[in-house]
């Protein structure tokens, strides 16, 4: 099946109707691609989403768990958080990982880059797997009520193969580290401790 690589979409004008510090909702009034007209909303968040999975000394991943605004939901997480689009994302990461759980990290390795929602935002996330951790103290922001658990990288797998870990940047990332596990494509000082 052929694929079109130009865009079909006609903008005929665009409003920003809503934004704060963190995001901004822009009203694209569009012809479709089929030529009929229509509009399209895109949340255009203010940052990158960054996210690690950290691996300790005993092949534990760390989660974050906390409750999720707009779902109305405890979530169990990756450490995550937003980072300034000018600063590289690994540094974001880094930071995110340090004030959500005080850990730093020697090693650290791209894992991917996702967009996510892509229908409704053109949010980029990259994540990150970070190993040689060392732990400190946590400074989470302000707005943040944070729990912090450290569990066997299987078990963490088996969270998200089961549901238990539902973010989506959670899931991908964890079986990304799996799957780079299984295929031999995972530096061996990590490796082991992920088989451990």
């Amino acid at each position: 099946m052929p694929h079109q690589t130009g865009n079909p979409w006609t903008v005929l004008s665009s409003t920003t109707q809503y934004e704060n510090p963190w995001i901004e909702v822009i009203e694209h009034k569009v012809l479709a691609p089929t030529g009929k007209p229509g509009l399209y909303g895109v949340v255009r968040p203010r940052s990158l989403a960054t996210g690690v999975v950290a691996i300790d000394g005993e092949g534990r991943v760390t989660l974050v768990g906390q409750h999720r605004f707009p779902l109305d939901q405890y979530s169990w997480e990756i450490p995550e958080g937003g980072g300034d689009k000018s600063v590289d994302p690994q540094l974001s990461a880094a930071r995110e990982l340090r004030e959500e759980t005080g850990q730093t990290a020697r090693h650290w390795l791209p894992l991917m880059t996702m967009h996510l929602s892509n229908c409704i935002t053109d949010e980029v996330a990259h994540t990150f797997l970070a190993w040689g951790v060392e732990e400190g103290a946590a400074c989470p922001d302000d707005t943040e009520a944070l729990s912090v658990r450290r569990v066997p990288f299987a078990e963490a797998v088996a969270m998200a193969m089961t549901g238990a870990i539902t973010d989506s940047m959670s899931v991908a990332s964890l079986l990304k580290v799996q799957l780079m596990a299984l295929n031999g494509s995972l530096p061996d000082d990590v490796a082991r401790l992920i088989r451990s």
